[in-house]
């Protein structure tokens, strides 16, 4: 599964290096096994961002791109979208992904995260709870997951960790929102890319009965662009 997350960000058109962040010597193990860039990190990170910083005080990439390591489907066109805004307008700090929500159980379901956004696409709140409330039911707001893979700039990045955690973050227990709450703005870029993290056994036989199927159909899995 990892080699295939790295795989699949390594074929993003503007990312110029991938590397894997681990604290465990079993993934830094296989990561070097398939030729991976790997970098062992401390024990003691509280979150996945405070790794990434970590490797990232070491590199000297203005924009760093946190991509979960249990998404063997990750769409490399998807990457890009999320980095272009922040390539292009130098006063934006970090940026995020969503999805239309296409099945209504996913509204309620507390495990997938909301988003709602301004006109400029930036975010104006994250929420476990079906946001926005319709009073009317008219059908007229549509619904967004929000899709766990972000960019910061450097200097950004390595100072989020100092950032006071507000009440909102504490929560949700969602750590995007400490951005919010001290006053930075998230690029939200909407995207088809349908997130497919590997959590449970069920999660993995769903994933191998895709990969199973593009084989036998003789094409690339989505968003590739290749055979």
């Amino acid at each position: 599964m990892l080699q295939h997350v790295y795989e699949r960000a390594a074929l993003s058109t503007y990312l110029t290096s991938v590397i894997i962040a681990t604290d465990d010597d079993s993934v830094y193990a296989a990561a070097r096994k398939f030729g991976a860039r790997v970098r062992m990190t401390r024990t003691d990170h509280l979150s996945g961002t405070d790794r990434v910083a970590e490797v990232a005080s070491a590199e000297d990439a203005e924009l760093i791109v946190n991509i979960q390591g249990d998404e063997p489907l990750i769409d490399p066109a998807a990457i890009d979208a999320a980095i272009l805004p922040m390539a292009h307008e130098p006063e934006l700090v970090m940026g995020t992904l969503k999805k239309r929500i296409a099945d209504a159980r996913e509204i309620t379901d507390p495990n997938v995260v909301k988003v709602v956004t301004d006109a400029a696409g930036d975010a104006i709140y994250f929420s476990r709870c079906p946001i926005p409330y319709e009073r009317e039911r008219t059908g007229a707001a549509p619904y967004f997951k929000h899709i766990g893979l972000y960019v910061y700039r450097r200097d950004f990045l390595l100072g989020y960790s100092a950032m006071p955690v507000g009440p909102l973050e504490t929560a949700e227990r969602l750590e995007q929102l400490r951005a919010l709450e001290n006053g930075y703005r998230i690029r939200v870029v909407e995207t088809e890319y349908e997130s497919l993290g590997v959590d449970t056994p069920e999660d993995l036989k769903r994933v191998t009965g895709l990969f199973a199927a593009s084989l036998l159909q003789g094409t690339g899995l989505q968003g590739t662009g290749n055979g």
